[in-house]
């Protein structure tokens, strides 16, 4: 940690902006996770009435309402829950306490002195995800508390409970699961049909607390979400040769941030759009030659993909069409500021006008189809464009 401070320190004195912008991305976790949602609560209304799966009529007061939020606000600042696992999460609060933080005077009388919105009789379970403390859950005191069971429900690396017992994010492949399913992996309950009912009450409740629906819109469309993401080029036809990061340009000999990786490729290579989206822009940009932008939502964000410096006959979509995942959109070339061929790809969480991340590490993150381990060449290796 010395040694790292005190590159740091260097970094500061010499370049003072830039030294500063480093030294939050390094000891900053919300800046360094890229893969932090963004789903921000705005007022909470007085009742909401929303009808479950079974065409039940649900009317839920301000106080669960509230409740909802902390799980939604829990939710958005822990890597890797999104939109699909706050939905998930707030179906087994719905199934278990009605959204409810419940004592249980009989199991433990003590649960009656914390803040609570009524008494549970459910043998010694407590609070909104009815959790046990015999079960290892936590202490009574900690689960009398919405944001501790919240966390405690995600789990994950950054839970309480180091995945015993299971949170939803210590589950392999739940994305892939119904969110009932899901639901019922946390919750191991034994009447598991439960929560599949509340899927349409728990997106309700989502959709009118968060200060505006999820996902990409371009003009008046909002861009549906993705069905997969994949890799933008074929297995085995490009090696990484300047990841994103500091560099020396190849073209002024000078320090500069790359923003994008560079994947290069043979000459008409095929280039394959990430996930489904809109393509908004696609023609000549400056020094990205010939450039593509098309606008996503994955896990209920909006996230913008740029893929650059394809020859002029290279291009194979038009602004304002849709695209799928894995669509030939264009061609590898060497348009614009290049020394040679390859893919230029940035990602822009939040969309095009916000800032990119590390195009490699987003699609790990994601599990993109067709990156495989190994298949990248370790950065250093010589550039060969912007």
């Amino acid at each position: 940690m010395a040694k790292l401070l005190s590159i740091l320190l260097v970094l500061v004195l010499a370049f003072p902006s830039v030294g500063l912008i480093t030294v939050a991305t390094l000891l900053s976790p919300a800046v360094v996770s890229c893969s932090i949602s963004n789903l921000i609560v705005g007022p909470i209304p007085e009742s909401l009435t929303a009808r479950t799966r079974d065409g039940d009529s649900v009317t839920l007061n301000r106080q669960q309402l509230t409740h909802a939020a902390t799980i939604i606000t829990v939710g958005g600042q822990t890597l890797g829950v999104g939109r699909p696992g706050v939905v998930v999460a707030l179906m087994a609060a719905l199934t278990e306490s009605t959204l409810r933080m419940l004592s249980n005077s009989n199991a433990y009388p003590e649960s009656t002195t914390f803040p609570n919105d009524g008494d549970g009789s459910d043998h010694d379970s407590l609070g909104l995800f009815q959790m046990r403390p015999a079960a290892g859950w936590g202490a009574v005191s900690e689960l009398m508390d919405a944001t501790y069971q919240t966390h405690a429900f995600y789990g994950g690396p950054s839970g309480p409970n180091g995945g015993s017992p299971r949170g939803l994010l210590d589950i392999a492949g739940w994305q892939s699961l119904d969110p009932g399913v899901a639901a019922q992996s946390v919750e191991v309950s034994a009447y598991p049909d439960r929560y599949q009912n509340y899927q349409p009450v728990a997106e309700a409740i989502l959709d009118a607390l968060t200060a505006g629906p999820p996902g990409a819109t371009v003009g008046s469309v909002r861009v549906p979400e993705t069905t997969r993401v994949v890799f933008p080029l074929p297995a085995g036809t490009y090696t990484d040769t300047s990841s994103y990061g500091w560099r020396t340009d190849p073209f002024t000999g000078r320090r500069t941030f790359h923003e994008g990786s560079d994947l290069a490729a043979d000459g008409g290579t095929p280039i394959l759009a990430i996930a489904d989206g809109v393509v908004t822009f696609a023609g000549r940009r400056g020094g990205f030659g010939n450039l593509i932008i098309i606008e996503h939502t994955v896990d209920g964000e909006p996230v913008a993909s740029h893929y650059a410096h394809m020859w002029d006959a290279g291009i194979h979509v038009v602004a304002g069409s849709t695209v799928t995942a894995g669509q030939h959109i264009g061609d590898v070339g060497s348009s614009g500021r290049s020394s040679g061929t390859h893919l230029h790809l940035e990602i822009h969480p939040g969309g095009s006008g916000h800032p990119p991340v590390n195009a490699i590490d987003w699609l790990a993150e994601t599990g993109a189809e067709g990156l495989e381990n190994g298949a990248l060449v370790p950065a250093g290796c010589v550039a060969t464009g912007s």
